[in-house]
């Protein structure tokens, strides 16, 4: 530990340069700019071969340390050659690095072993996991965002042609540019180490609760035009949802967008039948299932028609052409829907402000986590992916209901999980003729319902 420490502010000179990454995309451009520069490349196993084959003279770690990779590539960079090359300070190291032979390392480009794509296999196992876990690339990694005076440490490919303009105007990096490649490289190591943590420990409410996600998007505005957002996703999540849906035509899906959707399709998910949810608000104003999509859209949006105008509409099968002549005369926001004909392509393309989304395969919710913010903390809890049965359901009055209406009364719960309380529902036919949403009183939310169903 150094007693008063300072900072290096001034823009330092890139000489010799540490490339170790797993993607490695983009990094023969940047190592070709560094060769330009006359900027000597150390480098490992297959990133060293990867640049000899664009013809970029590197040197090997290996040869670099005077020790030799062993144990399978598991220690190649754990040297105090390496690791004093990148954390010494270089107003007050040099003796130290000069008595052992220690060559300062200005710039390390390093990304990490994808743990998070290796855990989402499914023939994964622990031993799996635990092989992919990386240890030298963090450690490099960190060493250079904690010099950052003197260090460049760069981890994500998006930032190689920043620092290669930069570096080709004067063969410099300043100051402000390590200290956001810096930000970024500690932020790296802890979402790598929050996606383990995760995956290793064994009670889901744990003691310590942690979670990581990766910026998917800006939103233009949040829920009101005066709040700042973004969309966050789970690294590496391939799941079919809201953020990995193929968008085929319409604007880019504002904050309210994503949560409207978001609850069109978790309540979709509920049905193995043919099924059509609206949405509007985050809450269901009309949802069918049946046999025929075109009958069971037409139900659903017939139930609250009213309702239903400029909301969202969320279908569990393809949409063909002659259930897209029936949706195009109305006007919603977005259409979900697993997969689309041309010709029902065609016909959206004609509704320009129409947001087309293709959600692929549609599987059940599976059983995670939900967090509530509160202030000075966080409320979680398991998602209800509960679905009653016959089974659970007990009568207790002489008069039975038939096998119909015990179908109806089982539809009308699964959607009923997805009306925002106090809610109240009425259905007919595997039908919602009246949906009572978000109420105080329960009365009210049942006057509601009687009023929408009608006669």
């Amino acid at each position: 530990m150094i007693n008063n420490p300072t900072l290096n502010r001034e823009p330092i000179n890139i000489n010799r340069a540490l490339i170790s990454v797993f993607d490695k995309s983009g990094v023969v451009n940047l190592a070709q700019t560094l060769k330009e520069l006359g900027i000597e490349i150390l480098s490992t196993g297959g990133t060293a071969r990867v640049l000899r084959e664009a013809n970029i003279a590197v040197v090997n770690v290996s040869d670099y340390t005077r020790f030799p990779e062993i144990m399978d590539g598991q220690v190649k960079t754990i040297n105090p050659m390496v690791e004093g090359g990148i954390l010494g300070l270089r107003d007050k190291h040099s003796a130290d690095a000069e008595t052992n032979n220690i060559k300062w390392i200005d710039l390390v480009v390093c990304n990490l072993y994808p743990f998070s794509e290796t855990i989402s296999r499914e023939d994964c196992d622990l031993a799996l996991a635990l092989e992919n876990v990386d240890i030298g690339g963090p450690t490099m990694i960190r060493s250079a965002a904690k010099n950052v005076g003197w260090v460049c440490a760069v981890v994500d490919p998006v930032d190689y042609s920043a620092l290669r303009n930069e570096l080709g105007s004067g063969g410099e990096v300043s100051f402000e540019t390590r200290k956001r490649f810096s930000a970024k490289a500690f932020g790296h190591t802890a979402q790598y180490d929050t996606i383990i943590h995760n995956y290793l420990k064994e009670e889901k409410l744990s003691e310590d609760f942690s979670l990581t996600y990766t910026k998917h998007s800006k939103m233009r505005y949040g829920e009101n035009p005066h709040q700042q957002a973004a969309a966050y996703q789970i690294p590496n999540n391939t799941s079919n949802n809201i953020l990995n849906a193929t968008i085929h035509q319409g604007k880019k899906l504002s904050y309210n967008n994503i949560m409207d959707a978001d609850a069109a399709l978790a309540c979709l998910k509920e049905f193995d039948e043919t099924a059509c949810i609206v949405v509007k608000h985050a809450n269901p104003c009309g949802v069918a299932v049946g046999d025929d999509l075109l009958d069971v859209y037409s139900r659903a949006f017939n139930a609250d028609s009213l309702s239903a105008f400029g909301g969202i509409i969320a279908i569990n099968q393809e949409c063909t052409a002659d259930v897209a002549v029936e949706i195009s005369k109305v006007f919603i926001e977005i259409l979900l829907a697993p997969a689309y004909d041309q010709k029902a392509l065609d016909l959206f393309s004609k509704k320009k402000n129409l947001r087309v989304l293709k959600v692929g395969e549609l599987k059940k919710r599976k059983k995670k986590l939900e967090v509530r913010n509160i202030d000075g903390g966080i409320l979680v809890q398991e998602t209800d992916t509960s679905t009653l049965s016959g089974d659970d359901l007990n009568t207790v009055t002489e008069s039975k209901p038939s096998s119909t209406e015990l179908e109806t009364m089982l539809f009308g719960w699964r959607v009923l999980k997805y009306v925002k309380s106090n809610g109240v529902l009425i259905v007919k036919d595997n039908t919602t003729v009246g949906i009572g949403a978000g109420q105080v009183s329960r009365v009210d939310a049942v006057e509601i319902a009687l009023r929408k169903a009608g006669d």
